[in-house]
């Protein structure tokens, strides 16, 4: 609720107080001069209810609806949680891409080629599937792919994720998204 009442009311009303509790006429103007008048377009200011000093007609049952029943507008994303990423997935997405590489060429240099569908191991229980082109897979190109999928993962990282819910960081996950960053990137 925001009572309307000049500024020459408001300094009279000031003066007239009863409990001794009166600011000074100094302070007083420049706390009116400092005053941000209220604005039904902001959230935390909705909603708004304007009365006049004058008005006799107080909208009291709307007020009270509001008070009691009121409408909860959603968040915005100002207002919103993000969810963050945990302190070392940096390190685990920069790592389990290097493992991944490494497997790869591996690989590549025990059979001879990477054609089809592999399996890599990078642990014991880490174990992803990827599909390669029939084609001869060069350190630089693995590791330029590996510098733009963190690249692109880093953002999210460092800013905040702009995926829905939470997101798992941890290797197998990151071994996922790679493999599949991977599997379209290196198509002939």
């Amino acid at each position: 609720v925001y009572v309307l009442g000049p500024p020459e009311q408001r300094k009279e009303w000031n003066t007239t107080r009863e409990d001794g509790r009166t600011y000074a006429p100094e302070t007083l103007d420049n706390l009116i001069q400092r005053y941000e008048e209220p604005s039904s377009m902001v959230r935390w200011d909705s909603p708004l209810f304007t009365v006049s000093w004058t008005d006799a007609d107080v909208p009291a049952d709307d007020i009270w609806r509001a008070a009691t029943a009121g409408m909860v507008k959603p968040p915005n994303t100002g207002t919103q949680a993000v969810a963050k990423a945990p302190t070392d997935a940096l390190r685990t997405l920069e790592s389990t891409a290097a493992s991944l590489v490494a497997a790869l060429l591996s690989e590549q240099a025990s059979s001879g080629s990477l054609r089809g569908t592999r399996t890599l191991s990078l642990s014991p229980t880490n174990r992803p599937r990827i599909t390669l082109p029939p084609q001869t897979i060069t350190l630089s190109e693995l590791q330029r792919l590996k510098c733009q999928f963190v690249a692109l993962h880093k953002r999210a990282i460092t800013l905040g994720t702009t995926e829905k819910g939470a997101v798992d960081w941890n290797e197998e996950r990151v071994a996922e998204k790679f493999v599949a960053y991977l599997e379209e990137n290196m198509r002939p």
